[in-house]
């Protein structure tokens, strides 16, 4: 049986034109190299939708998608899970209106929720100091996986995808695929190469996946996910501490350390330095204790 492309949708609630339009779009997406997560909420937005308002495309007026809206909102949806909804609409909508499949701009720009910009999660040195020596607890291969995150930045799938070819232990490189399938180089530090040094002695092996599971095969990034959480109760971290926030704790260090931001980017894989800015938003530890000592 073949497996499904993971940009094709298939609904027997909506009319087979319709999935074909659709199908065309998600299509454009995957080609543009857009993130395979993205296409796959984009396509599950545009089901829930059509679901709900099923008939000809031309019919679909910008009441329909705004009436939608508002029951998001009044779902209790956070805003973030609404942007996420009207940009799968938007995308799609303008796209068919490129087309010719509509003849009107469906979206208003207006009815885009206003997101805070909250600070990315991190942890604090001595958090840090925990992590790392519960992480001492854990099997070679575990420990591995949580320092070169910890040291690389590297996003989790980043590190799920990884294959031994990939990694320089003498230059402490690594070359990452990120969102939109886009390559990089990474660095990690002399304890990571060392860790990964050993797990590979245990199982000498000159290609393929780098981290592998008890089948011998690639780990998931949901298990990397299992493994890096497993060290929340362990180490006495946050209740809502998760793998991300060894990415912000790799950038905020980096910024603290006064590197440039430009190459805080190129390691993280921002392709807008504005995503890298918030990192000098978030106070360093030479600030917080001069903030202690004051008002003590």
């Amino acid at each position: 049986m073949l497996k499904q492309k993971y940009w094709m949708l298939r609904c027997e609630e909506i009319e087979p034109e319709l999935q074909k339009i659709i199908n065309e779009y998600l299509k454009k997406l995957s080609l543009e190299n857009k993130a395979e997560a993205t296409v796959i909420k984009y396509r599950s937005v545009l089901k829930q939708f059509f679901i709900k308002y099923n008939k000809p495309l031309k019919e679909i007026t910008a009441d329909d998608v705004l009436n939608w809206v508002n029951a998001l909102n009044t779902e209790g949806k956070s805003p973030r899970t609404v942007l996420l909804y009207i940009n799968g609409l938007d995308g799609f909508f303008s796209f068919c209106y490129e087309e010719e499949y509509v003849d009107a701009i469906l979206v208003k720009k207006r009815w885009r929720p206003k997101l805070s910009k909250a600070l990315p999660k991190y942890l604090t040195s001595p958090e840090v100091a925990r992590l790392k020596l519960n992480a001492e607890k854990l099997c070679i291969r575990d420990r591995a996986i949580v320092i070169f995150a910890l040291s690389s930045g590297c996003r989790r799938s980043e590190i799920s995808n990884l294959n031994i070819e990939n990694i320089d232990l003498d230059n402490r490189t690594a070359l990452v695929t990120g969102k939109g399938d886009k390559e990089r180089k990474v660095h990690f530090s002399e304890e990571c190469a060392l860790l990964i040094n050993e797990y590979l002695s245990n199982d000498p092996r000159n290609e393929g996946p780098l981290f592998l599971n008890k089948y011998g095969t690639r780990l998931s990034d949901a298990r990397i996910y299992e493994i890096v959480v497993k060290l929340r109760g362990m180490a006495n971290l946050p209740s809502n501490f998760s793998p991300h926030w060894l990415r912000h704790t790799y950038g905020r260090e980096m910024m603290s350390r006064g590197a440039d931001i430009n190459f805080i980017a190129e390691e993280l894989g921002h392709s807008n330095l504005d995503t890298t800015r918030v990192y000098t938003k978030i106070p360093t530890d030479e600030l917080i204790a001069e903030y202690n000592i004051y008002m003590e």
